[in-house]
């Protein structure tokens, strides 16, 4: 099987770089193109929806495993996840070329939740650090249905900076293969796997300076298989002490954190559609730290967060929840003093 996986993961990585220049080409005869402007940092115009460039492989071999293993309950969970992929590649690449408002966004993020809970990829699970899981039962469908609409907004407000999204990808794709891996779950390390071939392939082009940026077609596709792989664990019954939420929560702190900021500031200012230019990373280069630099620090964040998870799945999780959460506190404080200070000036 472990071979199946490995020459799939090489397919994508050369599959991605060979539908590259075809995706620039195509983003500029169709004008999916991000222009410089007040919310946007890069100064030259660059093409768009790049969640192409990987996404199309990474559904091609999802469908191709579902060939293979047809008749499974694992084939039917391939098919699915590659067929919500082309719905959410066909919105993003929509949403690139037509700038959707943030309300229908919102709809739609909605809609992939309920059609992932429909199809079997559902938070079954709470994860306890202190004690026994929690079964959610009824509360399964709004919980699922909330998960994916956290992840994709994760993904997207982290995406403001070259190589800064796709890079967290990727390290979150190997903390899920790692666990994957270590629970023997074959559809987790299939799914991590494609991934993280597709988003290490696609950071090639987008690490600073970007020819190509993810767009909402990159940054959906990416957010749907990270929500799908943390709940692919109960899907097969392996792994239940693990591949439940505190993993894949850990893994994303920066992102999650990022979007639990944005939306108490929104609040405040009394729209929470209303974008801004306050996020993490918009205040670390107002601190002038370079886009390269930003990035750098924040995989090494996002690394550290994911041996944290790992850890969860190897040693006494009480050490390790105390030990996030003082992470955490420490992050959280020293983000509100910057952006405070920010404000402030």
């Amino acid at each position: 099987m472990s071979w199946y996986i490995v020459a799939a993961a090489l397919a994508i990585q050369l599959l991605t770089h060979i539908l590259m220049p075809f995706n620039l080409r195509f983003s500029r005869l169709h004008g999916i193109i991000a222009l410089p402007g007040e919310r946007r940092i890069h100064e030259d115009e660059i093409p768009e929806a790049g969640g192409l460039s990987f996404g199309l492989p990474i559904i091609l071999m999802q469908l191709i495993f579902a060939v293979v293993f047809r008749h499974t309950e694992m084939g039917r969970l391939f098919f699915e996840l590659g067929t919500v992929g082309v719905l959410a590649l066909t919105f993003g690449l929509l949403d690139d070329r037509f700038e959707s408002r943030a309300r229908h966004k919102f709809v739609w993020q909605i809609a992939l939740g309920v059609i992932m809970y429909v199809i079997g990829y559902r938070v079954l699970f709470l994860t306890n650090p202190l004690g026994s899981h929690f079964i959610l039962g009824w509360l399964s469908f709004p919980v699922t249905v909330l998960w994916y609409v956290i992840v994709i907004n994760a993904i997207n407000f982290i995406d403001g900076l070259d190589g800064l999204a796709s890079g967290i990808a990727a390290i979150v794709s190997i903390v899920l293969l790692v666990v994957g891996i270590r629970e023997q779950n074959f559809l987790v390390i299939s799914l991590s796997a494609f991934l993280l071939s597709g988003t290490l392939a696609f950071l090639y082009y987008n690490f600073h300076p970007a020819k190509i940026f993810l767009g909402e077609t990159g940054t959906q596709f990416i957010a749907l298989n990270i929500a799908a792989i943390s709940t692919a664990g109960a899907a097969q019954f392996k792994g239940i002490t693990s591949m439940t939420m505190m993993i894949p929560l850990v893994a994303l702190g920066i992102p999650l954190l990022d979007v639990l900021l944005a939306v108490f500031r929104r609040i405040r200012l009394g729209n929470i559609f209303t974008a801004d230019k306050l996020h993490i990373h918009h205040t670390m280069l107002a601190f002038g730290l370079s886009q390269r630099t930003i990035s750098i620090i924040v995989y090494f964040i996002t690394l550290l967060f994911g041996l944290i998870a790992i850890g969860f799945s190897f040693t006494d999780k009480k050490v390790l929840f105390t030990l996030l959460m003082t992470l955490l506190a420490l992050i959280v404080i020293i983000a509100y003093i910057l952006m405070r200070r920010e404000r402030d000036k």
